[in-house]
């Protein structure tokens, strides 16, 4: 019988950052519900163009400046993630083939974010003092990154069936 894996216990001064991941997790559901759908790429981007500058870009920069300093910049993990980070910024501001960015898109920050939520918040939180881990929380808190803002977009086309989809 397979031994079934035990929910993460995120720490309480995480768990509002670790919520904006469920948030991308939906991003890549959205991009591939858009593509499934036919919609046309350029609302699927002007989308993810604003989720980025809205939900995404906050959310790094909190990671970047408190959370991954409690590792070190030469921590591997830590490397790994400013990687994807930079990757995935080009990604999102690339204009010129926008359905292979939004592809990319779509896989690549599934993986960062896996990744993120299964290794490196772990190894964080296990290295994390609690002060560290309660300053990431109140500079979170301080960035208020609402969750209402991502319901202010219009455009819902991951929304639509297929053939609604084709007459915008």
């Amino acid at each position: 019988m397979e031994a079934t894996k035990k929910p993460i216990q995120r720490h309480n001064s995480l768990k509002s950052i670790s919520r904006e991941h469920h948030e991308g997790l939906l991003l890549c559901w959205k991009i591939r519900t858009g593509f499934r759908n036919t919609i046309a790429i350029k609302r699927i981007k002007n989308y993810c163009d604003w989720f980025f500058e809205h939900q995404l870009s906050p959310h790094f920069k909190i990671e970047e400046k408190y959370l991954f300093p409690i590792l070190g910049r030469e921590n591997e993990l830590v490397k790994k993630a400013l990687s994807e980070h930079r990757r995935l910024k080009r990604l999102f501001e690339n204009t010129t083939d926008l359905e292979k960015s939004l592809n990319h898109i779509e896989e690549e920050l599934e993986a960062h974010i896996r990744f993120e939520k299964r290794i490196l918040f772990n190894e964080i939180q296990n290295s994390a003092t609690k002060e560290e881990l309660k300053n990431a929380e109140q500079q979170h808190l301080e960035l208020n990154l609402n969750q209402e803002k991502l319901k202010d977009w219009g455009d819902v086309f991951w929304e639509h069936s297929k053939t609604s989809a084709t007459t915008f």
